[in-house]
């Protein structure tokens, strides 16, 4: 009897030490007989936005990414292009820094779940964005659009980003079979809509504001780039910039647009292969570019670029 207490003790207490490490630590990953395969290949795909967004807002708030504040969690993927320090406000820094540490949190998370994949090759660079919003405006800005000159810019720079992530789980989760799973998401999507609705507000402050030295408004930018998203992933309107048409608005009363919807002001929904479309920036989920010079990784990104999925 007391053979087999100590033997059950010394199980729970291996099972503890496997399953949960510091925050700091990579976390091994115990094979979950509950996840379906498409359960595993939903969840390790926004590990491609997430990889995007934590690199971006590390490097904007420290100067610095992933491989100094949680190096595991890149799995030995390459360093992100052009990444560097914003000359940020004291208040939006604080604000970036935290999307930072909530973004390593999220990978930490889903590897915790699924073995994910390492850090794909991610181009922060300003000449990136910049392509970005020439893009969205259909002519080229002079001087180039930088999203590390300034906080505006960078706020700016970040609306391009966690709404794609957040329609994106909207779409995955009514596929999703198991419970861990759609926890899992449902947790994550909730950070994701508060990190866009902040970015949002911050922006809305400033709508009417023309960002320096161009003559188009901050409402403007946003809507533009809306429309860039809307075009590119071809699936219809399922972004909405800070202004909107009234019949566009909350119950079609009112054009200012904080937070984006539909005509019920439920928050739209994306597939990976419209996400894969609107990151690559080429229009194609097999034409890799954009944010992700050498494609997404895991099994759905991966698929279009060397199959069918």
């Amino acid at each position: 009897m007391l053979t087999y207490l100590t033997s059950a003790i010394f199980t729970s207490l291996l099972l503890l030490l496997v399953s949960t490490k510091s925050k700091g630590d990579e976390v091994s990953v115990i094979p979950n007989p509950s996840l379906s395969p498409t359960d595993i290949d939903l969840l390790e795909f926004p590990l491609n936005l997430e990889y995007l967004e934590a690199e971006f807002f590390l490097w904007g708030s420290l100067g610095y990414g992933l491989d100094m504040v949680a190096p595991n969690l890149t799995a030995g993927g390459p360093p992100p292009i052009g990444g560097k320090k914003a000359n940020l406000d004291p208040v939006t820094r604080d604000i970036i820094l935290q999307f930072a540490y909530q973004e390593v949190g999220h990978l930490r998370a889903i590897k915790r779940t699924v073995k994910g994949f390492p850090r794909p090759l991610l181009d922060i660079s300003a000449d990136n964005f910049a392509k970005i919003i020439n893009n969205a405006m259909k002519y080229p800005l002079y001087p180039p659009f930088d999203p590390y000159a300034n906080g505006l810019n960078f706020l700016i720079a970040s609306y391009i980003i966690p709404y794609v992530g957040l329609t994106g789980y909207v779409g995955a989760n009514p596929k999703l079979q198991s419970a861990q799973a759609k926890r899992l998401v449902a947790g994550l999507l909730g950070v994701e809509s508060a990190q866009d609705a902040v970015i949002r507000a911050l922006l809305h402050e400033r709508a009417s504001l023309k960002v320096q030295p161009y003559d188009i408004t901050v409402a403007d930018f946003t809507n533009r780039i809306s429309d860039l998203r809307n075009n590119i992933g071809k699936q219809g309107l399922k972004d909405e910039g800070l202004i909107v048409p009234l019949e566009l608005g909350a119950e079609g009363r009112i054009s200012g647009n904080v937070i984006a919807g539909d005509r019920d002001s439920v928050a739209y929904d994306r597939s990976p292969e419209e996400i894969l479309r609107i990151v690559y920036g080429t229009g194609s989920e097999s034409i890799p570019g954009g944010f992700l010079p050498w494609g997404g990784d895991g099994q759905i990104a991966r698929s279009y670029t060397f199959g069918k999925y």
